[in-house]
């Protein structure tokens, strides 16, 4: 893993990723955390955390971890598959995810993240499948 907070944080540039807020906060072997604002950018009619959201911020982390145990020059990390179980919601405030691989295979890997409150609450568990490809 040779990569800084930083050079995460320029990957957001321009993308959806920076839109919602998303921020990396902390990563390490088979893990990586990351916190976004509920706020109006993620806010549902209803004024609740958007589940679909909560789904970005899960697949954002999961693909950024897969991608720092690949060799980028040679390899490319797609989603293949993700689910998301809501449990509660929140208004304001951050919500933190923990993404941690469950399997880091040649040509697949899974991950799994748990979106928490400020506060530990469980929010949301998502669970997604990335497909490893050999770049063209």
């Amino acid at each position: 893993m040779d990569t800084t907070l930083e050079k995460l944080q320029e990957w957001r540039k321009n993308t959806m990723v920076e839109h919602l807020g998303i921020e990396i906060v902390e990563y390490g072997e088979g893990f990586l955390i990351g916190k976004m604002p509920v706020d109006h950018r993620t806010h549902q009619p209803m004024g609740l955390l958007h589940g679909g959201a909560s789904v970005a911020l899960a697949e954002t982390l999961g693909s950024i971890g897969a991608a720092l145990s690949v060799d980028l020059s040679k390899k490319a990390c797609v989603g293949l598959e993700i689910n998301a179980n809501h449990i509660r919601s929140v208004r304001e405030g951050w919500v933190y995810g923990k993404a941690t691989a469950i399997h880091l295979g040649r040509s697949t890997q899974v991950w799994e993240t748990r979106i928490t409150t400020e506060t530990g609450d469980l929010l949301c568990l998502s669970r997604m499948t990335v497909a490893i490809i050999d770049k063209k």
